[in-house]
């Protein structure tokens, strides 16, 4: 049955090669990020599911309102297959994707895919089309091969992981009557090109936004007014220095095995050189140790916010969106055993398990009681870059090891 399964899924590399590249050419951009949402992507993505003619299959489509989507509300698909058992194996992937960038920096359109030698380049290819579509077919390759899963397969896919999951798998989940506490989750949303790393944990996710408030004057006349640009500068170089010197905790089981502290997002200011800045704004992003206090290191920050402020006189305001760790899924959860298990039958590894900066739907589940596991042979460090990525080959390993999981192997 194993080599059966193998085979089946061989059989399909070309179709999934031309499955992904259809998907992709439909941008799927969050109306929050200047798109408008996945509604004709989950259309294209059912119209998919007809043409493989899948059998004895059940498919929903949930909507969550979002009145900045053209249609007013935001769309996830799910499909479920029956197995033996009524417990449920569920693949989470999701169909949103980010905006293009810089498009000058791009070698291809972003949203016309192309296969060049042994990858397929486009936005969207690696995060998250390649486990999305290998899911897919992951179940059509046990329908071919004729085996019956062990589990009852749930495959989702879903709106807004890109932005928060704010008009997803949040509401999604709080609905109750989608996922279940017995639910085994696999989110292949996270990965390395060996495929040996399974995520059970994720750090806290910190974000400071900063407003600068200061006085704006002729750049020939500052001493009139208070240069929010110098005061920001300050502020960032204080804070990032401050948190750095205070929380240097290591945890060896994360990538990397520390607390990351990162001033990263610069908004514009004044539109000529001769003018000094009455208005800076600036964010961080941070990843934190689970073992780290987030109420410390605003404490921290809240020091230094205050000490700037008076000796610059600038005014300083501070927005916080805080996400604290969630619980870590244990290395002997069945789910976790499973997808071990799987990959080893594949690719002939011992994976290893450990925790990531953050930011995947494993979270959302975890924090509900459900273990849940991050895993897929992806392209490491193409995601969200010009010119992404995946390679073909990865698209089958994938389905592989999801189909092994469904048939219990």
């Amino acid at each position: 049955m194993l080599d059966e399964i193998l085979t089946s899924v061989e059989t399909l590399k070309g179709s999934m090669t031309e499955a992904l590249i259809r998907l992709c050419r439909i941008p799927a951009i969050s109306p929050h990020n200047g798109g408008t949402g996945e509604d004709t992507k989950i259309l294209e993505l059912a119209k998919l599911i007809d043409d493989l003619g899948l059998k004895d299959i059940t498919i929903r489509i949930e909507h969550v309102d979002d009145e900045k989507a053209p249609s007013g509300r935001r769309p996830s698909l799910f499909l479920e297959y029956p197995g033996k058992k009524a417990q449920r194996l569920c693949i989470l992937s999701h169909i949103d994707v980010v905006p293009e960038g810089d498009r000058t920096l791009w070698t291809l359109d972003p949203f016309s895919p192309e296969v060049r030698g042994s990858r397929i380049y486009g936005r969207g290819v690696s995060d998250n089309g390649t486990c999305l579509v290998s899911s897919l077919f992951a179940l059509k390759a046990l329908q071919d091969a004729g085996v019956k899963p062990e589990y009852t397969v749930l495959l989702a896919f879903v709106a807004d992981e890109e932005m928060g999951s704010h008009y997803g798998l949040e509401p999604l989940l709080e609905r109750g009557d989608i996922f279940r506490p017995d639910d085994l989750v696999v989110v292949p949303d996270s990965g390395n090109d060996a495929g040996d790393f399974i995520e059970i944990a994720e750090k806290a996710m910190w974000k400071l936004s900063f407003t600068v408030t200061g006085k704006q004057v002729h750049a020939s006349l500052p001493h009139r007014g208070i240069n929010a640009c110098r005061a920001a500068n300050i502020l960032a170089y204080e804070v990032d220095e401050a948190l750095h010197r205070t929380f240097t905790q290591r945890n060896d089981a994360f990538d990397p095995p520390f607390s990351t502290f990162e001033p990263t997002r610069r908004f514009a200011n004044v539109p000529a050189t001769n003018i000094i800045p009455g208005r800076e704004r600036f964010e961080f992003d941070c990843r934190v140790l689970p073992e780290v206090s987030l109420d410390d290191a605003f404490d921290v920050v809240e020091s230094v916010r205050l000490d700037v402020e008076r000796r610059t006189g600038a005014k300083i305001d501070l927005d916080i969106d805080r996400t604290d760790a969630a619980p870590v899924t244990s290395p002997d959860a069945e789910v976790c055993r499973l997808l071990i298990g799987s990959v080893k039958a594949v690719m002939g590894i011992e994976p290893h398990t450990g925790g990531v900066g953050g930011g995947t739907f494993a979270a959302i589940f975890r924090r509900k009681g459900i273990p849940a596991v991050v895993w897929s042979q992806e392209c490491g460090g193409v995601a969200h870059q010009p010119d992404e990525y995946t390679e073909i080959c990865y698209l089958v390993n994938n389905a592989k090891v999801f189909a092994l999981m469904m048939a219990g192997k």
